[in-house]
């Protein structure tokens, strides 16, 4: 696998690769690494430990102070954009789409085979935001003993309201999806949460509008049935064993105006009944509630995030035995 210099500058590497599902479909993915300068190799007989990044829908990755959090912590970190997404796009595929979220599945494995090298095997720690998420948590559940703990950063679990929201949606979309998969779903669009987050409006991070376009990709047919029925496996409960670590924001802002709210609560998900749901995932589940937080967490006002990475860190000392040096321990990017 040949690694290249990649678009967030010094330390980050990235490589493309293909994966092809049980559809016999090849499908372009990329793994993005961090590899700060001087930072040791793992031996054959060295323990290893990784974190598996996955992005949310209409996203890509491009949190640094993410992967600086694990790598001061002694952990490799990597990130997948996966298919149809980031640094994986291509011209004539439609940006952000998947028919079936077992798609993804294949990648996901042969990226972990990819970090994994010829080296030991690592202790995989799988961490996914929004969708991204629920693909982890999906793919965890059908993957029983691939990865040691879960971290899902503001996941989509479910619709917005209950269960008879997302029934009735899948009642109307699930024709469409059938004939017309790639069909586009012409619904309002809104850029509020772009808007709190994108140093081109209102934010301080630097988002690459191809890769994180203002208003989303297009949201089409297939795509929504695909996650109504994740969701619905969600609801039936996952059996998850490994410790789960979900971060949420304290509150939701949705409607079709603006509001100053969506400064400092997820403007994009219904938290409620996010956490709720996410009581189904698994045996051993903590739930933080993260006052002031943005959709994804870590992309919060300073003063919020550095409360979110330290909840994260106290996690990490009670599940995975986390060791690391006093610095790394009480310094949060924020």
């Amino acid at each position: 696998m040949i690694w290249h210099p990649d678009i967030l500058g010094d330390d980050f590497e990235a490589c493309s690769f293909e994966a092809a599902g049980d559809d016999g479909v090849a499908r372009t993915a990329t793994l993005v690494r961090h590899r700060p300068a001087g930072a040791p190799i793992a031996k054959a007989s060295s323990r290893r430990r990784a974190v598996l990044f996955l992005h949310g829908w209409s996203d890509y990755f491009f949190n640094v102070d993410l992967a600086r959090f694990w790598t001061e912590r002694g952990y490799e970190f990597f990130a997948l954009d996966m298919h149809n997404h980031g640094r994986s796009l291509r011209p004539d595929a439609p940006g952000g789409y998947v028919a079936n979220l077992a798609d993804y599945d294949a990648e996901i494995s042969k990226a972990i085979g990819i970090i994994s090298g010829d080296g030991p095997e690592p202790e995989l720690t799988m961490m996914g935001h929004s969708t991204g998420g629920l693909v982890a948590a999906l793919w965890v559940s059908d993957h029983p003993g691939a990865a040691s703990h879960l971290i899902l950063n503001s996941p989509w679990l479910e619709m917005h309201g209950n269960s008879l929201v997302r029934r009735a949606a899948s009642t109307m979309v699930g024709p469409m999806a059938r004939f017309r998969p790639e069909a586009i779903l012409r619904l309002p669009e809104r850029g509020f949460y772009w808007r709190t987050i994108s140093s081109s409006a209102e934010g301080e991070w630097a988002l690459d509008d191809r890769y994180r376009p203002p208003m989303a990709f297009p949201l089409r047919a297939g795509w929504l049935s695909a996650v109504l029925a994740g969701h619905a496996r969600v609801a039936r409960g996952l059996g998850i064993e490994i410790p789960i670590l979900v971060l949420l924001s304290g509150g939701s802002a949705n409607g079709p105006f603006w509001t100053e709210e969506m400064r400092r609560t997820d403007a994009v998900l219904d938290v409620n009944i996010i956490a709720l749901r996410a009581l189904t995932l698994g045996r051993t589940v903590t739930v933080e509630r993260i006052d002031g937080a943005l959709h994804d967490v870590f992309l919060s006002p300073a003063r919020v995030r550095a409360d979110a990475y330290a909840r994260l860190e106290r996690w990490l000392r009670g599940y995975a035995g986390a060791s690391s040096n006093d610095t790394a321990r009480d310094s949060y990017p924020g």
